[in-house]
């Protein structure tokens, strides 16, 4: 980043985040008797790659001008990521909640997002991280720029240079790299070894900790005043929302209506997939076994994994 030169004009981009279950702490309680995943008994953390593309969207602001926008589809706990976003330099944060959106699979959660996009307006950097650690699909990002209908370079390494309208990209292939030209606008998704991300600046944290959605207040208007009439709560909760407004600490809030979503196209109407199959491996052996690096012991191996069940 230290050898890029100033541009004559600054670059707005948008960057793709998302609040993911921490899959590292995955306890019993953490998958249901169906085998699907129990959400809410795991904590929730920003996905990993996800930090490395708000840094790559930070970094071409740093050296060129321009705004670093953050849009998150996904409850109103996932404002918690977008905090962090304004936290380590974000300029704008956008939350997309419908209860419409639920189920949503690769394809409809990449066609919500590109419709967030449009709706956000210009911008010339589409940030995403590679995947997210809870599908592994690496789906959404080239989904979503096929439905922007612009050029995308995938697992970004390095930023060389942006000239103009044309970004030069440094890019991992796996057992080598390449470099490419791309126009912008164009959409990029980032690997975890492509930066480092910044921390937390402390005078943000002070500035935006209090930073939230409506629903978020609207919720705490609800424990505060249990009792209360609906009107009372609603009138409550519009006068603390316009209050955070003009404090500059109100995070938008977005449903489909106001992206001009097309609710076919999301949630379980819009999404294809379908589970075929859920299998769940037990390990049934307790202790160890020593298996002797010899045609005869990986043969034993094979045997009581296979065989003998023991993986359940």
């Amino acid at each position: 980043m230290d050898s890029w030169e100033p541009a004559a004009v600054p670059y707005d981009s948008v960057v793709c985040v998302k609040q993911v279950p921490d899959t590292a702490n995955v306890t019993t309680e953490a998958m249901r008797e169906d085998g699907t995943v129990n959400r809410g008994a795991l904590p929730t953390i920003f996905n990993p790659e996800d930090l490395h593309a708000l840094e790559a969207a930070l970094a071409v602001r740093d050296a060129y001008g321009g705004t670093v926008t953050v849009v998150s589809m996904g409850p109103p706990k996932a404002a918690d990521v977008l905090r962090d976003c304004l936290f380590r330099g974000a300029d704008r944060a956008i939350l997309l909640t419908d209860r419409r959106a639920a189920a949503s699979d690769t394809l409809a959660t990449s066609y919500i997002l590109a419709q967030a996009v449009k709706t956000i307006g210009r911008y010339d950097f589409v940030f995403c991280g590679r995947q997210a650690i809870d599908g592994d699909t690496a789906q959404v990002g080239p989904q979503c720029a096929e439905k922007l209908g612009i050029p995308q370079v995938t697992y970004l390494q390095e930023m060389i240079s942006v000239d103009g309208r044309v970004a030069r990209i440094k890019r991992s292939i796996g057992h080598g790299w390449e470099i490419v030209d791309a126009k912008l606008p164009v959409l990029i998704t980032v690997l975890d070894s492509a930066n480092r991300p910044r921390p937390q600046a402390a005078r943000r944290v002070m500035k935006a900790k209090r930073a939230k959605v409506p629903a978020e207040v609207a919720m705490a208007v609800k424990a505060e005043m249990p009792d209360a009439p609906e009107d009372q709560l609603a009138a409550e909760t519009e006068r603390r929302v316009k209050l955070l407004e003009s404090q500059g600490l109100l995070i938008e809030q977005w449903d489909l209506d106001r992206i001009g979503a097309d609710l076919n196209r999301c949630g379980l109407a819009g999404s294809p997939t379908k589970v075929n199959r859920i299998q769940a491996i037990v390990l049934t052996k307790e202790g160890y076994s020593e298996v002797l690096p010899t045609e005869e012991g990986i043969g034993n191996l094979i045997h009581e994994l296979v065989v003998d069940r023991t993986w359940g």
